[in-house]
């Protein structure tokens, strides 16, 4: 057997070890996945080139992370968490199901400016507080505020690591995106909100009896707060602006600006130490995504997505509708086994390797500086957004903010289990994906190809 045949043959092993110990919880999931790139390396498929190519590709969505979790560390210090938790607490007037309708506008307004993990820490707090408060178990709620925070990614281009790497892997704008996806990610919202009465029956049906001399907390330190606010607003601004501005500051730029002003804002005020903040940052989830990107670098340094970029040529020719639905169903059943975040990243190369295979754009296409995209492959890279990101709802290790709100809950008490995050999300993914599907039709037919 080829040595490169030996090299695929270990890379679908070692992969397929590292899911089955995650979801069979034989061991945790960063240690799985720590073992797994160390078995790769030990037999000699990762160089010191392969290194450098993934840090340039897992730089951008670490950051956004990174910077994400020091900013929510910054405003849980100003108690306004407790301040909007009773006040949402007050809210649902002891409904399960004015508390689930309630949450899914809750994460998903913020979900629209920030990454989604960085929305699962800040609202998380709420969520638990709630849940206990209603004598209901937070795993449920816990779990929709994954799904609905990475489905709320949908609607802008930063709001989801995986949409920005695929639209800035195109040239797309911010308001580009508005005009051509954020519709779908609207749709996929409304998806949920019609499931939670079937998948969420225990909690949608709760009746609780709330006191009646409920409070808001008031808020301890207000001028603290207000600049806690500033920070956070100014990072959204930068999100939403960053691109236009002379020196083009780009999302995972902007998170990086935002810890650095949070760490700096802590200091001033003495609030906690800049190292206790830094040791409160969920490196091992980052540790545990990083080597997921490894992992994926082990199939494109085998050959099997350069060998698959030929065969979607082969097999559905130039017909980008059927490529379209490949890209939501395929990618979908990817993200749900992988982080969405590092197969998109190995999913762009395939998919521009196709088009240059099916002679639609020149080989200059591979570049990263590439922009020249024909207008015919839009829903092709829209229907990668969509499975990309709403396939990672299935799995618990589907998405960056799934590996968060598990950590959050585990570090609560309970322990979120892989088998109990499927029950709620494959249900809601398939009828998400359908909804896509019919979504990137739509588009297609409006952009007359």
């Amino acid at each position: 057997m080829h040595p490169s045949e030996w090299q695929a043959v270990l890379t679908y092993v070692v992969f397929g070890s590292v899911i089955l110990a995650i979801a069979f919880d034989v061991m945790d999931m960063a240690l799985a996945a720590l073992l797994g790139v160390s078995l790769l390396s030990l037999f000699g498929i990762f160089t010191g080139k392969d290194v450098q190519d993934v840090t340039v590709t897992l730089r951008g969505p670490l950051a956004l992370l990174f910077g994400g979790m020091v900013v929510a560390r910054l405003i849980s210090t100003t108690g306004i968490f407790d301040n909007i938790g009773t006040r949402f607490l007050i809210f649902t007037k002891g409904s399960g199901r004015r508390f689930l309708v309630g949450l899914v506008f809750l994460v998903a307004a913020p979900c629209a400016f920030l990454p989604n993990a960085t929305t699962v820490i800040l609202i998380a707090p709420i969520i638990i507080r709630v849940a206990k408060a209603l004598d209901v178990d937070f795993i449920g709620p816990m779990v929709l505020a994954v799904i609905v925070s990475n489905s709320a990614g949908l609607l802008t281009l930063v709001g989801d690591p995986a949409t920005f790497l695929i639209g800035s892997s195109i040239g797309m704008t911010f308001m580009q995106y508005l005009m051509r996806v954020s519709l779908g990610g609207l749709c996929a919202l409304l998806v949920i909100l019609f499931l939670m009465p079937f998948v969420l029956r225990d909690v949608w049906n709760v009746r609780r009896d709330l006191p009646s001399d409920l409070k808001p907390e008031p808020i301890r330190q207000p001028v603290f707060t207000f600049v806690s606010l500033l920070v956070l607003g100014f990072m959204v601004l930068l999100f939403l602006f960053g691109e236009q501005l002379p020196v083009h500051v780009l999302p995972p730029s902007v998170a990086i600006i935002a810890a650095t002003l949070s760490l700096l804002v802590i200091y001033e005020w003495k609030i906690d130490s800049v190292e206790k903040v830094l040791k409160d940052v969920d490196w091992k989830t980052l540790i545990f995504l990083a080597c997921l990107f490894f992992l994926v670098q082990a199939f494109t340094k085998t050959g099997i997505l350069q060998r698959l970029s030929v065969h979607l040529h082969t097999w559905f020719g130039t017909d980008l509708l059927l490529i379209a639905m490949v890209m939501i169903f395929g990618i979908a059943f990817a993200s749900s086994l992988l982080a969405n975040i590092p197969i998109v990243a190995a999913m762009i190369l395939l998919l521009k390797g196709y088009f240059v295979e099916a002679e639609m754009v020149p080989e200059l296409a591979m570049a990263a500086t590439f922009t020249d995209w024909p207008e015919a492959t839009l829903p092709v890279f829209v229907a990668m957004m969509f499975g990309a990101t709403l396939g990672g709802n299935a799995t618990l290790i589907g998405a960056s903010a799934n590996v968060v709100g598990a950590g959050i809950c585990a570090a609560n008490g309970r322990p979120l289990k892989f088998m109990t995050f499927l029950r709620h999300g494959v249900p809601v993914t398939a009828c998400q994906l359908i909804v896509a599907a019919l979504y990137v039709i739509g588009l297609r037919f409006v952009l007359g190809h």
